[in-house]
């Protein structure tokens, strides 16, 4: 019989969301204490750099924990080596990440969507909640010109119509030649 664990769910929940954020802390307090608080000497230099490492630390884990929406949402995904599946209780599919020709934000829908366009099939639909989905931002992130501030400060938008996030080179190098 497994024990209560120390931590309520909720908290926990809440704490995993931002784990990099928080780790990005500890690291920046031991910097913040080898720098300003040790003799002065190596061990103050590397507190600088220490210091530098938990402030970006921060900021990542800040875009990433506003990505993030928990789990438990329908269906379930997969990243495997640059091919996002998707695995619904209706629907789903797979896409290769050099095949997307844009991707979208559709918070029209309950749960909110990503929804990944590309040319071998009809648009992916994904959940913000599913299962899994906090690994999409890594992917979303490694997309050529789609900054990941962009990415976590959509995913927290409420609308009535889909926002466009990014677009590959040769289809907006055709939009804007069509105006």
């Amino acid at each position: 019989m497994a024990s209560p664990g120390f931590i309520r769910p909720g908290a926990r929940a809440h704490l995993n969301r931002w784990r990099e954020a928080l780790i990005g802390a500890g690291i920046m307090v031991l910097g913040i204490y080898w720098s300003f608080f040790t003799d002065p000497g190596l061990l103050t230099w590397v507190g600088y750099v220490t210091l530098a490492i938990g402030a970006l630390l921060i900021l990542a884990g800040l875009q990433k924990g506003w990505f993030r929406h928990g789990g438990g949402g329908p269906g379930v995904v997969q990243i495997i080596e640059r091919r996002i599946g998707y695995f619904g209780p209706l629907d789903g599919g797979l896409v290769d990440l050099d095949a997307l020709t844009s991707l979208s934000y559709d918070p029209t829908h309950h749960p909110a969507h990503w929804v990944l366009t590309h040319d071998a099939g009809p648009a992916l639909h994904i959940p913000v909640n599913a299962e899994g989905a906090d690994a999409l931002f890594e992917a979303f992130a490694s997309l050529p010109g789609l900054r990941p501030g962009r990415l976590a400060s959509v995913s927290q938008q409420e609308g009535t119509q889909p926002i466009a996030l990014w677009r590959k080179a040769e289809l907006q190098n055709r939009i804007t030649r069509l105006h």
